[in-house]
This record gives structure tokens, sequence and C-alpha cells, in this order.
């Protein structure tokens, strides 16, 4: 299981929110190339970073610190954020992003998911974040009634390369993983999953490393509080 670490991207820092609430910001640096290197130096193989302007408005406005985090660091990136179209897509893929998350396009624009995917096979993931299993869009700020495991086994049919899965009442609140959330995505399709929202000690890394055939988990307010170790949970996760 891989442990990657979240940056989120607010008017160029990195920054946490709190269950996704743009009034409820932590911000822990204006230099989010050097927290990127930091990272890479716990041994961390794979970054998750998000545009959280983008994830709000809809248009990326990060676009140049993610740029100077993609020249920091050697380490695997993945991005997402206000990816609505496919331009966008080839400008991050262009800079060397490794991974495009689309998240809220997938509801809104079907055929973006189609169409990315053929022209980057294995560089797509989808984020489905959820609250009660229903799926929620627009940087959390609307929750549908599309049901999570249903959108999964869809977008693997497509061809999806993996499925980050958030459950959003978790997220940024320290509280523990939904594990049994968890295990149900990872039993609902064969692709990669990845679990994200929650993580707040080692103790939730091993819960999650327990859960068969799961992926990866990204931490994001923990490893800036101090809450889990980093270097810690990596060495756990080869365990």
């Amino acid at each position: 299981m891989l442990v990657i670490p979240a940056i989120d991207l607010k008017d160029g820092q990195c920054v946490r929110l709190l269950q996704g609430r743009k009034d409820a910001v932590t911000s822990y640096s204006n230099d989010p190339a050097s927290t990127a290197k930091r990272w890479e130096s716990c041994g961390a193989k794979l970054l998750h970073v998000v545009d959280l302007d983008g994830a709000f408005t809809g248009s990326q406005k990060n676009f140049e610190a993610i740029k100077k985090i993609r020249e920091a660091v050697a380490m695997d990136i993945e991005v997402g954020g206000g990816i609505r179209d496919i331009k966008k897509i080839d400008e991050l893929v262009g800079i060397g992003i490794n991974r495009i998350i689309l998240g809220t396009a997938v509801i809104e624009n079907p055929t973006l998911l189609t169409e990315s995917v053929r022209k980057y096979p294995g560089k797509v993931i989808v984020g489905i974040d959820a609250k009660d299993g229903k799926v929620a869009v627009r940087g959390w700020v609307e929750v549908t009634e599309v049901d999570a495991k249903k959108l999964a086994r869809d977008v693997e049919k497509i061809g999806a390369a993996g499925i980050i899965y958030t459950d959003i009442s978790r997220d940024g609140m320290l509280t523990g993983p939904n594990i049994q959330a968890m295990r149900e995505m990872v039993e609902t399709v064969k692709i990669p999953v990845i679990a994200s929202g929650g993580v707040s000690s080692m103790e939730d890394i091993k819960a999650l490393k327990a859960i068969k055939n799961l992926w990866g988990v990204i931490t994001g307010k923990a490893i800036y509080s101090g809450a889990v170790d980093l270097k810690e949970a990596i060495k756990i996760s080869l365990q």
C-alpha cells in the first residue's frame, strides 16, 4: 500500500480545509515546492496535488505552483481540482504530470472521461467524494443522488485507471477513516482504489493496510499537524 502525501493549493499556498469548507482554511506554507521536496525526502513515491481554487470555481488557478512542484521533485505527481476539459489535461500532461484526477467533470461531462482515457490510457483516475454513499461535486458543495459504488463501476467500464475514494464527512477532521465504506469500495471494482479522508494516526494507517487490495492512502492534515510521521507511515505500509 502506498502512503501518498497531499498538497492542497489555494492562492498559490499550501493549505488544508476542514471538511472542504472554503471558510475553514489553515495555511501551512507559501512555498509548496519545498513542501513537496520535504515529503519526497521522507520516501514518498507519489504526490497528491489538488487545486482548491479550481475545485470551487471550475477553472484552475494554481498552474504556476503546480509547475514549480513538478520541477522540484522526481516522484510521480497526480493533480486534480477544476479540470473540466481536455485542453487542461493536455497542459498538465505537457508539464510532466503523471496522473490526472477527474471529479465533478465525470458527473457533469461524462464524454470528457471517455475522451481523456482514450488519449491518455493509464493516466486518468476518478475522484469519488461521497457522503453517506452519495457523490458530492463542486468542491463538495453539492451532494447528488448518484450512488458512489455505481459510479465506480461505471468509470471502471469506461477505462479509468483507478479511483480515489473520499468520505467527506471524515476529511480534515482527524477522526479516522471510514474503514467499512473503504473496504466495500475496494470490493466493488478491480481497478486500484486509493483511500482518502480522516487519517489521524499510525493506527489508521495500519487499519487501512489491513484492507485487502487497497492500493494506497492519501494523508494531508495528519502529516502537517504531526499526528502522523510520514517516514514512519511509509515504513509501516511496506511491511
